[in-house]
């Protein structure tokens, strides 16, 4: 039996999920063998679950989106990091109730990778998703020493909202330890840096931007991927249209301009966590989060591990908090059945406070349904 979820957000970390399944299990067959593989996607959780998986964590004190010290954690294990963005310019960073689109920085994303080579890292992956930031990458290449100068030769405002006033950039000063590892840039979504579908239209907003913060961080982005065709050449403009330049508010530009090559998130972390192996000893795969939807479908973690073990021949099923697919997609995506929250604890509310022994609940079902 392998536990392979994500997080149940706002409820329960990916650890937590494994360890009420796993409970759950056990009070049906006290002697099953349970196999406990927290994921994560790249967003946040990704740190947790490399930990889990057997990477050391480390703490460093980096900027957050808003300037103010936090201490930020990555994971290292035998020369590969594991750095998530939303440790150090996530929205978990900002004040309850306080967003700040235009002036976000990621410059505390740029500690953290430089924080990973000085432990000497040669392989980085990159997890990035739950940002507060719009900023194109532009605080994180500060931090790993590019210039971005205003017309009077003074460096522009943190945020998305200061690469308006954006006159030459360097990036001549950049770290050069980045030209000698390998730097991957893991994310669930594929947007282009700005449009229709780029980080300000779709993202924006739930980052507190309104319409005319949108259209500034819009025309701001596309005039900061323009001023860098000056240091980057035609790469500059190659690279914002790219799958990916639009995670995390741009972060992605950031990271392709250092050389990045782009995964998707939930797929990386398979492979750094070890789940091939596991999923050769298992019978069963439970794996889940929070909400199945169509969103689960684009990316994210259970639907990664679902096409993993359907290509092993393994059984698939979920749990979650909510469930919004039908059977049939399901089904396409390789999972037999979904175990929602909702169906043992109809109160929504409930569920998410009680989240915990609700889902021992649920796991007791499982096991009754397919392992008795």
């Amino acid at each position: 039996m392998l536990v392979a979820a994500d997080k149940f957000k706002g409820s329960l970390t990916a650890v937590e999920v494994a360890e009420r399944v796993t409970a759950g299990l056990r009070r049906v067959l006290p002697d099953l063998e349970v196999e406990a593989l927290p994921v994560a996607d790249g967003g946040d959780g990704t740190v947790a679950a490399a930990v889990a998986a057997g990477f050391e964590r480390r703490e460093v004190r980096v900027a957050g989106p808003l300037g103010d010290e936090v201490t930020a954690a990555f994971a290292l294990r035998e020369g590969t990091a594991v750095v998530e963005m939303a440790e150090a310019s996530g929205l978990q960073r900002l004040p309850a109730g306080v967003f700040a689109p235009l002036a976000a920085s990621t410059y505390g994303s740029g500690e953290l990778l430089r924080a990973a080579l000085d432990e000497g890292a040669r392989t980085i992956v990159f997890g990035v998703g739950g940002s507060a930031t719009t900023d194109g990458g532009a605080g994180m290449l500060s931090a790993l020493g590019a210039r971005f100068l205003d017309a009077d030769g003074e460096p522009v405002p943190p945020g998305g909202g200061g690469l308006a006033g954006l006159a030459t950039a360097d990036l001549s000063r950049l770290d050069p330890r980045l030209a000698e590892i390998e730097l991957v840039l893991a994310s669930d979504v594929d947007n282009p840096l700005t449009g229709p579908k780029g980080a300000p239209a779709v993202y924006g907003p739930q980052k507190g931007a309104s319409p005319d913060d949108v259209a500034a961080l819009d025309a701001a982005l596309a005039h900061f991927a323009q001023v860098l065709q000056g240091p980057a050449g035609s790469k500059a403009a190659e690279y914002a249209a790219s799958p990916g330049a639009g995670a995390a508010g741009g972060i992605g530009y950031g990271a392709l301009l250092l050389g990045a090559r782009f995964r998707p998130g939930i797929e990386v972390m398979l492979d750094v966590l070890g789940f091939a192996s596991a999923l050769e000893r298992a019978d069963l795969v439970i794996t889940g989060e929070g909400s199945l939807d169509e969103q689960t479908l684009h990316g994210k973690a259970p639907a990664g591990v679902a096409a993993a073990a359907r290509a092993a021949d393994k059984d698939v099923v979920a749990v979650c908090g909510r469930l919004a697919l039908p059977p049939q997609t399901l089904g396409h995506a390789g999972i037999r059945r979904a175990y929602p929250l909702t169906d043992a604890e109809p109160d929504v509310d409930k569920c998410i406070a009680e989240a915990g022994p609700i889902l021992e609940r649920v796991a007791e079902r499982i096991a009754r349904d397919f392992l008795t």
